[in-house]
């Protein structure tokens, strides 16, 4: 079983930068997706970037250009910049294997705040 941890929420104004780190331990933690979701109260959870155990990334078009993937073997880091109120929401990070979609885990998320 994959276990995930998130850091570096917390609150920052309109315009500032704020980088989360996600660290993923377990067995063959190396050959999994990791991926970063955000969900704003009343929202549905959304995939904000993902990336690959090759390096690979993804982004949505919301963050595509503010937002920054990389990844280090079992962590990964979302460097996220020019952040505007509206991305105020709780980050959760996913391990997701490349072997099966059945087979993945979320931690438990850190909160970012960005005041106007």
């Amino acid at each position: 079983q994959v276990q995930v941890a998130e850091t570096g929420g917390g609150l920052v104004q309109a315009g500032g930068s704020l980088t989360l780190s996600c660290t993923a331990s377990g067995y063959n933690v190396g050959g999994y997706r990791l991926g970063w979701y955000r969900q704003a109260p009343g929202k549905e959870r959304e995939l904000l970037a993902t990336i690959t155990p090759g390096g690979a990334t993804n982004y949505a078009d919301s963050v595509k250009g503010r937002f920054t993937l990389s990844r280090n073997n079992n962590i990964v880091w979302l460097e996220m910049k020019s952040l505007k109120p509206e991305d105020t929401a709780m980050y959760y990070c996913k391990a997701q294997s490349t072997l099966s979609s059945r087979t993945y885990s979320w931690g438990q998320g850190t909160q970012v705040t960005v005041s106007p």
